[in-house]
Protein backbone atom coordinates (compact mmCIF):
# COMPACT_ATOMS: atom_id res chain seq x y z
CA UNK A 1 0.00 0.00 0.00
CA UNK A 2 1.14 3.33 -1.02
CA UNK A 3 2.17 5.93 1.42
CA UNK A 4 1.61 8.44 -0.53
CA UNK A 5 -0.91 10.47 0.83
CA UNK A 6 1.34 10.92 3.65
CA UNK A 7 1.98 14.47 3.18
CA UNK A 8 1.14 17.90 3.79
CA UNK A 9 3.52 21.34 4.75
CA UNK A 10 5.09 21.35 7.77
CA UNK A 11 5.59 24.48 9.66
CA UNK A 12 8.20 23.62 12.23
CA UNK A 13 6.65 25.88 14.61
CA UNK A 14 10.36 25.99 16.84
CA UNK A 15 12.83 26.00 14.13
CA UNK A 16 14.08 29.09 12.88
CA UNK A 17 10.87 30.94 13.96
CA UNK A 18 9.42 34.35 12.51
CA UNK A 19 11.42 37.76 12.69
CA UNK A 20 12.49 39.28 16.18
CA UNK A 21 10.67 42.36 17.14
CA UNK A 22 10.06 44.67 20.12
CA UNK A 23 13.26 45.57 21.24
CA UNK A 24 15.61 43.88 19.14
CA UNK A 25 14.36 46.85 16.59
CA UNK A 26 16.08 48.95 18.54
CA UNK A 27 19.03 47.43 19.13
CA UNK A 28 19.65 46.88 15.63
CA UNK A 29 19.10 50.25 14.57
CA UNK A 30 22.12 51.25 16.50
CA UNK A 31 24.33 48.48 14.90
CA UNK A 32 23.11 49.78 11.32
CA UNK A 33 24.32 53.06 12.08
CA UNK A 34 27.80 51.88 12.52
CA UNK A 35 28.21 50.51 8.93
CA UNK A 36 25.89 49.77 5.81
CA UNK A 37 28.61 47.91 4.69
CA UNK A 38 28.02 44.98 7.75
CA UNK A 39 24.91 43.58 5.79
CA UNK A 40 25.26 40.13 4.94
CA UNK A 41 26.15 39.28 1.35
CA UNK A 42 24.36 36.57 1.22
CA UNK A 43 21.22 38.60 1.99
CA UNK A 44 21.55 40.31 -1.66
CA UNK A 45 19.36 39.38 -4.18
CA UNK A 46 20.82 37.93 -6.98
CA UNK A 47 24.17 36.91 -5.72
CA UNK A 48 26.59 34.03 -6.07
CA UNK A 49 25.75 32.30 -2.42
CA UNK A 50 28.46 31.30 -0.38
CA UNK A 51 28.81 27.51 0.21
CA UNK A 52 29.49 26.45 3.56
CA UNK A 53 32.66 24.65 4.02
CA UNK A 54 32.54 20.55 3.56
CA UNK A 55 31.61 18.69 6.56
CA UNK A 56 30.68 15.32 7.11
CA UNK A 57 27.53 14.29 6.57
CA UNK A 58 25.09 13.96 9.84
CA UNK A 59 23.81 9.71 10.35
CA UNK A 60 20.05 9.63 10.27
CA UNK A 61 18.90 9.44 13.77
CA UNK A 62 17.20 6.35 15.43
CA UNK A 63 13.74 5.51 15.52
CA UNK A 64 11.75 8.11 18.76
CA UNK A 65 8.80 6.35 19.85
CA UNK A 66 6.84 6.78 22.36
CA UNK A 67 8.23 6.72 25.90
CA UNK A 68 5.57 8.75 27.93
CA UNK A 69 2.33 7.44 30.08
CA UNK A 70 -0.02 5.48 27.69
CA UNK A 71 -3.19 7.31 26.31
CA UNK A 72 -5.64 3.87 27.20
CA UNK A 73 -6.69 5.20 30.30
CA UNK A 74 -7.00 8.77 30.05
CA UNK A 75 -10.66 9.88 29.64
CA UNK A 76 -9.95 12.63 27.70
CA UNK A 77 -8.10 10.57 24.84
CA UNK A 78 -10.88 8.53 24.71
CA UNK A 79 -13.53 11.35 24.15
CA UNK A 80 -11.09 12.45 21.52
CA UNK A 81 -11.22 9.97 19.85
CA UNK A 82 -15.02 9.48 19.89
CA UNK A 83 -15.18 13.06 18.43
CA UNK A 84 -12.90 12.04 15.47
CA UNK A 85 -15.36 8.77 14.72
CA UNK A 86 -18.15 10.91 14.62
CA UNK A 87 -16.17 13.74 12.44
CA UNK A 88 -15.23 11.53 10.27
CA UNK A 89 -17.15 8.82 9.83
CA UNK A 90 -14.96 5.83 11.25
CA UNK A 91 -15.47 3.13 13.15
CA UNK A 92 -15.76 4.19 17.21
CA UNK A 93 -14.42 0.99 18.34
CA UNK A 94 -11.26 1.37 15.50
CA UNK A 95 -10.17 4.73 16.35
CA UNK A 96 -9.87 3.83 20.02
CA UNK A 97 -8.39 1.02 19.62
CA UNK A 98 -5.57 3.40 17.86
CA UNK A 99 -5.28 6.06 20.56
CA UNK A 100 -4.88 3.16 23.26
CA UNK A 101 -2.33 1.86 21.77
CA UNK A 102 -0.47 5.73 21.54
CA UNK A 103 2.19 6.59 23.82
CA UNK A 104 3.50 10.25 25.09
CA UNK A 105 6.41 11.31 22.91
CA UNK A 106 8.60 14.27 25.26
CA UNK A 107 10.83 14.56 22.50
CA UNK A 108 7.48 16.09 20.14
CA UNK A 109 6.46 18.24 23.43
CA UNK A 110 10.32 19.53 23.40
CA UNK A 111 10.44 20.67 20.30
CA UNK A 112 7.33 23.14 19.54
CA UNK A 113 8.69 25.02 22.00
CA UNK A 114 10.00 28.20 21.30
CA UNK A 115 13.31 29.01 22.19
CA UNK A 116 13.32 30.24 25.83
CA UNK A 117 14.21 34.42 25.16
CA UNK A 118 17.80 35.14 25.39
CA UNK A 119 18.34 31.43 25.49
CA UNK A 120 20.12 31.93 22.02
CA UNK A 121 20.51 34.41 19.39
CA UNK A 122 19.26 34.06 15.87
CA UNK A 123 21.70 33.48 13.81
CA UNK A 124 20.90 33.77 9.44
CA UNK A 125 24.68 32.74 8.83
CA UNK A 126 24.64 29.77 10.92
CA UNK A 127 21.24 29.09 9.93
CA UNK A 128 22.13 29.17 6.22
CA UNK A 129 25.21 26.82 6.88
CA UNK A 130 23.08 23.91 7.87
CA UNK A 131 21.77 23.55 3.97
CA UNK A 132 24.32 25.63 1.87
CA UNK A 133 27.01 22.83 1.75
CA UNK A 134 29.26 21.08 -0.57
CA UNK A 135 27.33 17.70 -0.32
CA UNK A 136 23.66 19.07 -0.52
CA UNK A 137 23.90 21.09 -3.59
CA UNK A 138 25.52 18.40 -5.19
CA UNK A 139 23.04 16.13 -3.96
CA UNK A 140 20.39 18.86 -5.51
CA UNK A 141 22.47 18.41 -8.98
CA UNK A 142 22.18 15.22 -9.16
CA UNK A 143 18.59 15.51 -8.00
CA UNK A 144 17.91 18.05 -10.71
CA UNK A 145 19.58 15.78 -13.63
CA UNK A 146 17.62 12.53 -12.65
CA UNK A 147 14.49 14.34 -12.81
CA UNK A 148 15.08 17.14 -15.13
CA UNK A 149 12.03 16.29 -17.23
CA UNK A 150 9.60 16.32 -14.25
CA UNK A 151 10.69 19.77 -13.15
CA UNK A 152 10.86 20.90 -15.97
CA UNK A 153 6.92 19.81 -16.69
CA UNK A 154 6.15 20.83 -13.13
CA UNK A 155 7.18 24.36 -14.00
CA UNK A 156 5.29 25.03 -16.98
CA UNK A 157 2.26 23.74 -15.54
CA UNK A 158 2.36 25.62 -11.97
CA UNK A 159 4.80 28.67 -13.32
CA UNK A 160 6.95 27.66 -10.03
CA UNK A 161 10.74 28.14 -10.90
CA UNK A 162 12.71 24.72 -10.74
CA UNK A 163 14.56 26.04 -8.21
CA UNK A 164 12.00 26.72 -5.85
CA UNK A 165 11.19 22.40 -6.10
CA UNK A 166 14.66 21.98 -5.26
CA UNK A 167 15.15 24.37 -2.87
CA UNK A 168 12.31 23.01 -0.66
CA UNK A 169 13.11 19.23 -1.34
CA UNK A 170 16.80 20.00 0.27
CA UNK A 171 15.70 21.93 3.24
CA UNK A 172 12.81 19.56 3.62
CA UNK A 173 14.39 16.33 3.60
CA UNK A 174 17.67 16.04 1.73
CA UNK A 175 15.72 15.09 -1.88
CA UNK A 176 14.06 12.41 0.51
CA UNK A 177 16.92 11.22 2.46
CA UNK A 178 15.78 11.58 5.69
CA UNK A 179 11.86 11.64 6.25
CA UNK A 180 11.40 11.83 9.19
CA UNK A 181 11.95 9.06 12.55
CA UNK A 182 8.49 9.53 14.72
CA UNK A 183 5.57 7.58 14.70
CA UNK A 184 3.27 10.12 13.01
CA UNK A 185 0.23 8.68 15.17
CA UNK A 186 2.18 9.40 18.25
CA UNK A 187 3.51 12.72 17.69
CA UNK A 188 -0.40 13.88 16.45
CA UNK A 189 -1.46 12.26 19.46
CA UNK A 190 1.27 13.64 21.81
CA UNK A 191 0.65 17.33 20.63
CA UNK A 192 -3.20 16.99 20.05
CA UNK A 193 -3.66 16.18 23.94
CA UNK A 194 -0.75 17.39 25.62
CA UNK A 195 0.47 20.42 23.40
CA UNK A 196 2.72 22.64 26.23
CA UNK A 197 0.61 25.20 27.55
CA UNK A 198 4.30 27.39 28.06
CA UNK A 199 3.42 27.92 24.30
CA UNK A 200 2.25 31.36 23.21
CA UNK A 201 -0.71 29.73 20.76
CA UNK A 202 -0.97 26.58 22.38
CA UNK A 203 -4.55 26.43 22.57
CA UNK A 204 -4.77 27.19 18.21
CA UNK A 205 -1.71 24.44 18.02
CA UNK A 206 -3.95 22.00 19.79
CA UNK A 207 -6.92 22.92 17.73
CA UNK A 208 -4.65 21.87 14.78
CA UNK A 209 -2.91 18.85 15.64
CA UNK A 210 -6.34 17.33 16.36
CA UNK A 211 -7.37 18.04 13.06
CA UNK A 212 -4.06 16.67 11.39
CA UNK A 213 -4.91 13.20 13.52
CA UNK A 214 -8.47 13.47 12.69
CA UNK A 215 -6.72 13.36 8.54
CA UNK A 216 -4.41 10.97 9.23
CA UNK A 217 -6.38 8.58 10.89
CA UNK A 218 -9.01 8.53 8.21
CA UNK A 219 -6.31 7.78 5.42
CA UNK A 220 -5.33 5.04 7.38
CA UNK A 221 -8.49 3.56 7.40
CA UNK A 222 -9.50 4.20 4.14
CA UNK A 223 -6.08 2.71 3.06
CA UNK A 224 -6.10 0.04 5.18
CA UNK A 225 -2.79 0.49 6.80
CA UNK A 226 -1.36 0.20 10.16
CA UNK A 227 -1.78 3.76 11.83
CA UNK A 228 1.86 2.77 13.84
CA UNK A 229 3.54 2.05 10.48
CA UNK A 230 4.18 5.75 9.12
CA UNK A 231 7.18 7.72 10.21
CA UNK A 232 7.68 11.20 10.12
CA UNK A 233 8.67 14.25 11.69
CA UNK A 234 8.11 15.32 15.08
CA UNK A 235 4.87 17.56 14.00
CA UNK A 236 3.43 14.69 11.51
CA UNK A 237 4.66 15.96 8.82
CA UNK A 238 5.44 12.96 6.30
CA UNK A 239 6.86 12.23 2.77
CA UNK A 240 9.62 13.88 0.60
CA UNK A 241 8.40 17.11 0.33
CA UNK A 242 6.99 16.37 4.30
CA UNK A 243 3.24 17.73 4.08
CA UNK A 244 0.85 17.40 6.75
CA UNK A 245 -2.06 15.02 6.58
CA UNK A 246 -4.74 17.36 5.61
CA UNK A 247 -2.52 18.55 2.89
CA UNK A 248 -3.04 15.80 0.87
CA UNK A 249 -6.69 16.01 -0.56
CA UNK A 250 -5.81 20.12 -0.33
CA UNK A 251 -2.46 20.14 -2.55
CA UNK A 252 -1.47 16.68 -3.33
CA UNK A 253 -1.30 15.93 -7.07
CA UNK A 254 -0.64 12.76 -8.83
CA UNK A 255 2.23 14.02 -11.31
CA UNK A 256 3.47 10.39 -12.63
CA UNK A 257 -0.65 9.48 -13.45
CA UNK A 258 -0.51 5.83 -11.76
CA UNK A 259 -4.13 6.68 -10.40
CA UNK A 260 -2.51 7.44 -6.63
CA UNK A 261 -0.62 10.10 -5.05
CA UNK A 262 1.94 9.10 -3.42
CA UNK A 263 4.33 11.73 -2.07
CA UNK A 264 6.46 8.90 -0.23
CA UNK A 265 7.35 6.78 -2.70
CA UNK A 266 6.91 8.78 -6.17
CA UNK A 267 9.75 11.41 -6.49
CA UNK A 268 7.10 12.78 -9.51
CA UNK A 269 4.30 13.23 -7.41
CA UNK A 270 6.31 15.12 -4.50
CA UNK A 271 7.73 17.45 -7.18
CA UNK A 272 4.10 18.09 -8.92
CA UNK A 273 2.37 18.50 -4.95
CA UNK A 274 5.24 21.07 -4.21
CA UNK A 275 4.56 23.11 -7.25
CA UNK A 276 0.70 22.72 -6.51
CA UNK A 277 0.97 23.63 -3.35
CA UNK A 278 2.75 27.22 -4.29
CA UNK A 279 0.31 27.66 -6.87
CA UNK A 280 -2.32 27.68 -4.44
CA UNK A 281 -0.91 30.16 -2.24
CA UNK A 282 -0.36 32.55 -5.40
CA UNK A 283 3.24 32.33 -6.49
CA UNK A 284 3.07 34.92 -9.32
CA UNK A 285 5.42 33.80 -12.16
CA UNK A 286 8.56 35.44 -13.13
CA UNK A 287 8.48 37.57 -9.82
CA UNK A 288 11.29 37.53 -7.59
CA UNK A 289 11.44 36.51 -4.15
CA UNK A 290 13.34 39.31 -2.91
CA UNK A 291 15.87 42.49 -4.23
CA UNK A 292 18.92 43.86 -2.39
CA UNK A 293 18.30 46.84 0.23
CA UNK A 294 20.18 49.81 1.54
CA UNK A 295 19.20 52.62 3.97
CA UNK A 296 19.12 56.63 4.41
CA UNK A 297 19.49 56.73 8.21
CA UNK A 298 18.61 59.73 7.89
CA UNK A 299 15.16 58.99 7.59
CA UNK A 300 15.18 55.36 8.41
CA UNK A 301 11.82 54.30 9.73
CA UNK A 302 12.91 50.87 11.23
CA UNK A 303 10.19 49.70 13.81
CA UNK A 304 7.58 51.06 11.22
CA UNK A 305 8.77 48.76 8.81
CA UNK A 306 9.27 45.80 10.47
CA UNK A 307 6.37 46.14 12.07
CA UNK A 308 3.98 43.84 9.51
CA UNK A 309 7.04 41.02 9.61
CA UNK A 310 7.04 39.38 6.64
CA UNK A 311 4.12 40.38 5.30
CA UNK A 312 4.14 42.47 1.77
CA UNK A 313 2.41 45.57 2.81
CA UNK A 314 3.94 48.38 1.33
CA UNK A 315 4.19 49.90 -1.75
CA UNK A 316 7.63 51.28 -3.72
CA UNK A 317 7.37 54.77 -2.39
CA UNK A 318 6.73 53.90 0.68
CA UNK A 319 9.49 52.03 1.08
CA UNK A 320 11.33 55.28 0.03
CA UNK A 321 9.97 57.65 2.46
CA UNK A 322 10.90 55.21 5.10
CA UNK A 323 14.31 55.25 4.32
CA UNK A 324 14.74 52.37 2.34
CA UNK A 325 17.35 52.40 -1.12
CA UNK A 326 16.46 50.29 -3.79
CA UNK A 327 18.30 49.21 -6.40
CA UNK A 328 16.63 49.81 -10.24
CA UNK A 329 15.21 46.61 -11.08
CA UNK A 330 13.27 46.99 -7.24
CA UNK A 331 12.14 50.24 -7.93
CA UNK A 332 10.05 48.37 -11.07
CA UNK A 333 8.63 46.28 -8.78
CA UNK A 334 4.93 46.20 -9.52
CA UNK A 335 3.13 45.11 -5.66
CA UNK A 336 3.54 45.20 -2.17
CA UNK A 337 7.22 44.71 -0.47
CA UNK A 338 8.12 43.50 3.31
CA UNK A 339 11.45 44.45 4.77
CA UNK A 340 12.80 40.98 6.06
CA UNK A 341 15.17 40.94 9.27
CA UNK A 342 17.40 38.32 9.46
CA UNK A 343 19.01 38.65 13.08
CA UNK A 344 23.14 37.46 12.88
CA UNK A 345 24.20 36.25 16.22
CA UNK A 346 26.00 39.35 17.70
CA UNK A 347 26.72 41.34 14.06
CA UNK A 348 24.39 43.47 12.70
CA UNK A 349 21.25 41.62 10.99
CA UNK A 350 20.59 40.80 7.04
CA UNK A 351 17.84 42.58 5.65
CA UNK A 352 16.02 42.12 2.53
CA UNK A 353 12.44 43.32 0.35
CA UNK A 354 10.73 40.32 0.86
CA UNK A 355 8.21 40.54 -2.66
CA UNK A 356 4.64 38.15 -2.16
CA UNK A 357 6.98 35.37 -3.92
CA UNK A 358 8.88 35.37 -0.83
CA UNK A 359 5.99 35.55 1.30
CA UNK A 360 4.69 32.12 -0.49
CA UNK A 361 7.78 31.16 0.64
CA UNK A 362 7.27 31.43 4.10
CA UNK A 363 3.77 29.47 3.77
CA UNK A 364 5.63 26.23 3.16
CA UNK A 365 7.19 27.38 6.80
CA UNK A 366 6.73 30.49 8.82
CA UNK A 367 10.17 31.75 8.57
CA UNK A 368 12.03 34.18 7.00
CA UNK A 369 15.17 32.18 7.51
CA UNK A 370 13.75 28.78 6.53
CA UNK A 371 12.29 30.84 2.88
CA UNK A 372 15.54 32.58 2.25
CA UNK A 373 17.69 29.16 2.96
CA UNK A 374 15.24 27.52 0.29
CA UNK A 375 15.68 30.10 -2.61
CA UNK A 376 19.49 30.31 -1.79
CA UNK A 377 20.02 26.77 -1.71
CA UNK A 378 17.82 26.19 -5.11
CA UNK A 379 19.45 29.05 -6.64
CA UNK A 380 23.11 27.58 -5.73
CA UNK A 381 22.09 24.48 -7.35
CA UNK A 382 20.92 25.80 -10.23
CA UNK A 383 23.95 27.88 -10.69
CA UNK A 384 26.20 24.55 -10.41
CA UNK A 385 23.84 22.90 -12.79
CA UNK A 386 24.53 25.95 -15.02
CA UNK A 387 28.44 25.84 -14.29
CA UNK A 388 28.42 21.62 -15.01
CA UNK A 389 26.87 21.78 -18.22
CA UNK A 390 29.19 24.97 -19.06
CA UNK A 391 31.89 22.62 -18.83
CA UNK A 392 30.32 19.44 -20.52
CA UNK A 393 29.53 21.66 -23.70
CA UNK A 394 33.38 23.25 -23.58
CA UNK A 395 34.44 19.39 -23.46
CA UNK A 396 32.23 18.36 -26.32
CA UNK A 397 33.71 21.64 -28.29
CA UNK A 398 37.31 20.35 -27.56
CA UNK A 399 36.45 16.89 -28.12
CA UNK A 400 34.47 16.94 -31.58
CA UNK A 401 37.58 17.79 -33.87
CA UNK A 402 39.48 15.47 -32.19
CA UNK A 403 36.82 12.62 -32.94
CA UNK A 404 36.38 14.27 -36.49
CA UNK A 405 40.11 13.35 -36.90
CA UNK A 406 40.32 9.70 -35.66
CA UNK A 407 36.92 9.42 -37.73
CA UNK A 408 38.92 10.57 -40.32
CA UNK A 409 42.14 8.33 -40.21
CA UNK A 410 40.00 5.29 -39.54
CA UNK A 411 38.56 5.88 -42.88
CA UNK A 412 41.47 6.32 -44.43
CA UNK A 413 43.11 3.51 -42.95
CA UNK A 414 40.38 1.46 -44.24
CA UNK A 415 40.71 2.65 -47.87
CA UNK A 416 44.39 1.83 -48.04
CA UNK A 417 43.71 -1.51 -46.42
CA UNK A 418 40.92 -2.08 -49.74
CA UNK A 419 43.39 -0.83 -51.53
Amino acid sequence: MPLGWLLGVVMCWSAGGAQAQGGAHTAAKAKLSASAASQSASAQAPTTPRIAPTVPLRRLPSWVDGTGPSYAKRADAMKLADQIAAEQGLDRAWVRRQIARVRQVPQAMERVLPPTPGSRARDWQQYRGNYLQTQRIGAGVAFWRQHEALLARASAEYGVPEEIIVGILGVETYYGRNTGNFRVIEALTTLSLDFPTAHPRAAARTAFFREELAAFLKKCHAAKLDPFQPRGSFAGALGIPQFMPSNWARYGVDFDGDGTVDLSGSVADAIGSVANYFKSFNWKPGMPTHYAVSFDYAVLDLPMLLAPDIKPTFAVEQFSAMGVLLGHDARQHEGPLALVELQNGAYSPSYVAGTENFYAVTRYNWSSYYALAVIELGEAVGQAMSSSRAREQERTTRESPLRENTAREAANEDKSTRM
